[in-house]
């Protein structure tokens, strides 16, 4: 461990997939090193509750992403682009840091750029297998780029490049627990096969009525199924559930780690985050990508999965007509799950917060 005072700026955020990332990485570093460790976000978005929570500081920039069907509402974008770089610079001025970490989201482009002006190493953390533009341009200067697909040479210097990963939630693979344990936590039946359906904090409005659509067939196959609707989907997941047992509907879920063991299959968003974490678990899984994301990205995550045949790709498009009877299909070849749990498991990059904070190191100049 290094006896000096290092002072880390670590930028990025809007969704969990960009924040749970960055806290791992800053953990991980705040166990090696003497730091000050300082955040920069984006206002009015979910870092700045979830970082402060986490015991580190937060400054946020009025930063937004821009709008690509309403093109004249990017005046406005641009207007906050412009002061955001210049809070940018001032930031980078008075916290004086030894290194600035970017791992993606509105706030991480001007945040970076002002690092890099000022001199400053930067440390890249792109998530997804097809580069964002904002790390893509970044990356012309930046010391590392940490990555988590192959191929990423595609978008960046390959001599820049080191497959790292993406940091998960520690809390997921520390307390991983057994499946019948997991299931009766859930008030469910320990011996019956169970779905786990996620959408993210806010929910998936294609898998919410996917799934509304087709929870009695489900239930009348004897599978079990946790559900996770989301804030936006109001009391409709309970209105269908009524009557039916062995489904367990909830807005948030709190121990994600008991419902991943819990479950079978897992059907699931493509985000990196969600991805890193059914790697890691060696979950069998049904990706629906977000059409609403950048490039695609969602998209190209999957297929790196489902090329493998380490998961299942269902395009938003047609997934309230084919992504219940994918599921049946799917539960009912145990053996072929079997092989998509080796085949995912196979692709988990372990430790990656640790592997991360190895590069900052070098960068540092105490490790060779």
């Amino acid at each position: 461990m290094s006896k000096r005072k290092y002072r880390i700026l670590i930028s990025g955020g809007g969704t969990g997939g960009h924040i749970f990332p960055a806290l791992s990485i800053a953990n991980a570093l705040k166990r090696r090193l003497d730091a000050d460790i300082l955040f920069v976000g984006a206002e009015n978005r979910m870092e700045m509750e979830k970082v402060p929570a986490a015991g580190y500081p937060i400054k946020g920039l009025p930063v937004a992403g821009f709008d690509r069907k309403r093109l004249w509402r990017n005046v406005g974008v641009l207007l906050k682009l412009r002061k955001s770089i210049g809070m940018a610079k001032k930031i980078v001025r008075d916290f004086q840091p030894d290194i600035a970490i970017g791992v993606g989201g509105y706030c991480s482009g001007p945040t970076l750029k002002a690092a890099q002006k000022a001199g400053v190493p930067t440390l890249l953390q792109e998530q997804n297998s097809y580069a964002g533009v904002t790390n893509k341009l970044l990356a012309k200067k930046a010391a590392k780029i940490c990555v988590a697909y192959d191929g990423m040479e595609r978008f960046f210097p390959a001599d820049r490049i080191i497959k790292t990963g993406n940091p998960v939630r520690k809390d997921l693979t520390e307390r991983a627990r057994d499946r019948k344990a997991a299931r009766e936590s859930f008030g469910l039946d320990p011996e019956r096969p169970t779905l786990l359906i996620v959408g993210g904090s806010l929910g998936a409005l294609t898998l919410n009525e996917s799934l509304e659509a087709g929870l009695k067939e489900l239930s009348s196959h004897g599978i079990q199924v946790i559900w996770q609707t989301g804030k936006n989907f109001g009391d409709r997941g309970l209105k269908a559930a009524k009557g039916l047992k062995g489904v367990v509907v909830t807005n948030f879920i709190t121990d994600m780690a008991s419902a991943y063991a819990a479950a079978d299959l897992v059907v699931s968003r493509a985000g990196a985050g969600s991805i890193s974490e059914l790697e890691l678990l060696g979950k069998p899984c049904v990706l629906v990508p977000s059409p609403n994301v950048a490039e695609d990205h969602q998209t190209k995550n999957a297929l790196a999965l489902s090329e493998r045949d380490a998961a299942v790709l269902v395009t938003d498009a047609e997934a309230r007509e084919q992504l219940v009877p994918t599921v049946l299909k799917l539960m009912g070849e145990p053996e072929k799950l079997k092989k998509m749990s080796g085949n995912i498991s196979a692709m988990a990059l372990r430790d990656s917060d640790e592997r991360i904070a190895d590069e900052v190191e070098r960068i540092l100049g105490f490790r060779s």
